[in-house]
């Protein structure tokens, strides 16, 4: 019937595991960098009284910073790729080589998940000739569209991030009282990791009271650390 049809995009609009990949880049980036970042110039700031020396510092870290998490970020998911495409190769050829027992271990695969066994196989054997390969890429190697990996994107989503993130602290060395400085620094960094794990948390669909304690808590613990190094060495940059 033509009212009892459904609609699968409304349902899709509901879930966010298709937001998994680059959401979890950016959120590690912007964290990367707001942390990163203001834990540097707590640290200098802890141990010199110089503004030109705190922006100079905090400017190269956060460079520095944003061109190896995009790059790092390339790499492991680039490698994470690699991975996929030898497994899916691999699938490929047993496929040809031994097709009975691929179609069996489908149709054991839907029987764990609760199917009766002869349920099991009618859907592997659909499946199978439908399309075998995806059948066994998404059921037996676990991979989809929502979860594959996509180094470029994730790439540019992380070092992107780490940029927006970092430039957060950075503007705090450039206008405020060097004379509160570290306090400053400290302040807005906990105030913008706040922000982003609320704005993480909405864009995923989770718990924004979870998020935000457990990014400040981490954060607190971060900056708190590195400004007892500035501390404990009293470096002298200015």
């Amino acid at each position: 019937m033509e009212g009892d049809s459904v609609n699968l995009d409304n349902y899709l609009e509901n879930h966010y595991i298709h937001r998994s990949n680059w959401l979890r880049a950016a959120v590690l980036g912007a964290n990367d960098g707001i942390l990163s970042t203001a834990s540097l110039a707590i640290g200098v700031a802890a141990a010199s009284d110089s503004r030109d020396a705190l922006i100079l510092a905090t400017l190269a870290g956060l460079v520095a910073g944003a061109l190896s998490m995009a790059a790092g970020e390339y790499v492991s998911v680039s490698s994470q790729t690699d991975l996929e495409k030898a497994d899916i190769e691999r699938e490929r050829i047993e496929l040809k080589e031994m097709p009975e027992q691929e179609l069996q271990f489908l149709a054991d695969i839907y029987e764990a998940r609760g199917l009766n066994k002869q349920t099991a196989m009618l859907v592997a054997k659909e499946l199978t000739e439908k399309d075998a390969l995806r059948a066994h890429v998404r059921d037996e190697l676990g991979i989809n569209e929502a979860n594959k990996a996509k180094p470029m994107q994730a790439a540019f989503a992380s070092g992107a991030a780490f940029t927006i993130g970092g430039l957060l602290p950075f503007l705090v060395t450039l206008f405020l009282p060097m004379v509160f400085m570290e306090y400053a620094l400290y302040g807005f960094a906990i105030l913008f990791l706040m922000m982003l794990g609320a704005l993480s948390a909405y864009t995923g669909g989770s718990s924004i009271w979870k998020a935000v304690v457990r990014i400040t808590f981490w954060g607190t613990v971060a900056m708190g650390l590195t400004a007892f190094v500035g501390y404990l060495f009293n470096v002298n940059l200015g």
